[in-house]
Protein backbone atom coordinates (compact mmCIF):
# COMPACT_ATOMS: atom_id res chain seq x y z
CA UNK A 1 0.00 0.00 0.00
CA UNK A 2 1.47 3.39 -0.92
CA UNK A 3 2.31 5.87 1.81
CA UNK A 4 2.30 8.87 -0.53
CA UNK A 5 1.46 9.82 -4.13
CA UNK A 6 3.09 12.57 -6.19
CA UNK A 7 1.79 13.71 -9.60
CA UNK A 8 4.18 14.64 -12.42
CA UNK A 9 3.72 15.50 -16.08
CA UNK A 10 6.19 14.07 -18.60
CA UNK A 11 8.23 16.94 -19.96
CA UNK A 12 9.34 17.07 -23.60
CA UNK A 13 13.09 16.97 -22.72
CA UNK A 14 12.40 13.71 -20.84
CA UNK A 15 11.45 11.90 -24.04
CA UNK A 16 13.66 10.23 -26.61
CA UNK A 17 13.58 10.19 -30.43
CA UNK A 18 10.69 7.71 -30.39
CA UNK A 19 8.55 10.18 -28.44
CA UNK A 20 8.49 7.94 -25.35
CA UNK A 21 9.93 8.69 -21.95
CA UNK A 22 13.70 8.24 -21.75
CA UNK A 23 14.48 5.46 -19.29
CA UNK A 24 16.47 7.75 -16.99
CA UNK A 25 13.58 10.19 -16.63
CA UNK A 26 11.47 7.70 -14.68
CA UNK A 27 14.25 7.48 -12.09
CA UNK A 28 14.21 11.28 -11.74
CA UNK A 29 10.44 11.14 -11.28
CA UNK A 30 10.90 8.50 -8.58
CA UNK A 31 13.44 10.77 -6.91
CA UNK A 32 11.15 13.80 -7.03
CA UNK A 33 8.39 11.69 -5.44
CA UNK A 34 10.90 10.58 -2.78
CA UNK A 35 11.78 14.19 -1.93
CA UNK A 36 8.11 15.19 -1.66
CA UNK A 37 7.36 12.09 0.41
CA UNK A 38 10.15 12.97 2.87
CA UNK A 39 8.89 16.55 2.96
CA UNK A 40 5.42 15.24 3.87
CA UNK A 41 7.08 13.44 6.81
CA UNK A 42 8.69 16.70 7.94
CA UNK A 43 12.20 15.75 6.78
CA UNK A 44 14.52 17.19 4.17
CA UNK A 45 18.03 16.05 3.29
CA UNK A 46 18.94 19.68 3.91
CA UNK A 47 18.16 19.02 7.60
CA UNK A 48 21.29 16.84 7.77
CA UNK A 49 24.03 18.94 6.09
CA UNK A 50 26.91 16.79 7.37
CA UNK A 51 25.40 13.55 6.08
CA UNK A 52 25.12 12.16 2.56
CA UNK A 53 22.35 9.91 1.27
CA UNK A 54 23.69 8.08 -1.79
CA UNK A 55 21.65 5.51 -3.66
CA UNK A 56 23.33 2.12 -3.61
CA UNK A 57 20.71 0.19 -5.56
CA UNK A 58 18.11 1.35 -8.06
CA UNK A 59 15.63 -0.82 -9.92
CA UNK A 60 12.94 0.02 -12.43
CA UNK A 61 10.70 -2.21 -14.51
CA UNK A 62 8.93 -0.49 -17.39
CA UNK A 63 5.51 -1.99 -18.08
CA UNK A 64 3.94 0.22 -20.74
CA UNK A 65 4.66 3.23 -22.90
CA UNK A 66 4.75 6.72 -21.43
CA UNK A 67 4.86 9.75 -23.70
CA UNK A 68 5.26 13.52 -23.63
CA UNK A 69 2.59 15.33 -21.60
CA UNK A 70 1.26 12.18 -19.92
CA UNK A 71 0.36 12.69 -16.27
CA UNK A 72 1.81 10.12 -13.90
CA UNK A 73 0.93 9.41 -10.31
CA UNK A 74 4.04 8.14 -8.55
CA UNK A 75 3.16 6.11 -5.46
CA UNK A 76 5.82 5.79 -2.77
CA UNK A 77 5.91 3.13 -0.07
CA UNK A 78 8.42 2.30 2.65
CA UNK A 79 9.71 -1.23 2.06
CA UNK A 80 12.42 -1.45 4.72
CA UNK A 81 14.04 0.68 7.41
CA UNK A 82 17.41 -0.53 8.65
CA UNK A 83 20.07 0.90 10.91
CA UNK A 84 21.90 2.91 8.24
CA UNK A 85 19.71 2.49 5.15
CA UNK A 86 16.16 2.36 3.92
CA UNK A 87 14.35 1.08 0.85
CA UNK A 88 11.49 2.87 -0.87
CA UNK A 89 9.21 1.25 -3.42
CA UNK A 90 7.70 3.17 -6.33
CA UNK A 91 4.87 2.58 -8.76
CA UNK A 92 4.04 4.94 -11.64
CA UNK A 93 0.42 4.97 -12.75
CA UNK A 94 -1.10 6.52 -15.89
CA UNK A 95 -4.88 6.57 -16.26
CA UNK A 96 -5.25 3.84 -13.65
CA UNK A 97 -2.70 1.46 -15.20
CA UNK A 98 0.75 0.81 -13.79
CA UNK A 99 3.41 1.94 -16.24
CA UNK A 100 6.54 1.30 -14.16
CA UNK A 101 7.59 0.09 -10.74
CA UNK A 102 10.86 -0.04 -8.88
CA UNK A 103 12.80 0.63 -5.73
CA UNK A 104 15.65 2.70 -4.37
CA UNK A 105 17.98 1.78 -1.51
CA UNK A 106 19.39 4.84 0.26
CA UNK A 107 22.33 4.67 2.70
CA UNK A 108 23.17 7.27 5.31
CA UNK A 109 26.84 8.19 4.92
CA UNK A 110 28.87 10.43 7.18
CA UNK A 111 32.05 12.17 6.38
CA UNK A 112 34.47 10.80 5.11
CA UNK A 113 32.12 8.41 3.34
CA UNK A 114 31.34 5.65 5.82
CA UNK A 115 27.87 4.30 6.56
CA UNK A 116 26.37 5.60 9.77
CA UNK A 117 23.08 5.32 11.61
CA UNK A 118 20.09 7.08 10.07
CA UNK A 119 19.07 10.25 11.92
CA UNK A 120 16.54 9.22 14.58
CA UNK A 121 13.93 11.70 13.31
CA UNK A 122 14.12 10.22 9.80
CA UNK A 123 14.13 6.61 11.03
CA UNK A 124 11.11 7.24 13.27
CA UNK A 125 9.18 9.01 10.49
CA UNK A 126 9.89 6.22 7.99
CA UNK A 127 8.84 3.54 10.48
CA UNK A 128 5.59 5.39 11.25
CA UNK A 129 4.89 5.71 7.52
CA UNK A 130 5.52 2.00 7.01
CA UNK A 131 2.83 1.01 9.53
Amino acid sequence: MPNFTHRVRVAFPDTDASGRIHFTAMLRYFESAEIEFLRSLGFSYRDAPDIGFPRVRVECEYRSAVSFDDELDIAVSVKRVGTSSYTLGFAAWKDGAMTANGSIVVVCVGRPGRAQALPEALKDALRRAAE
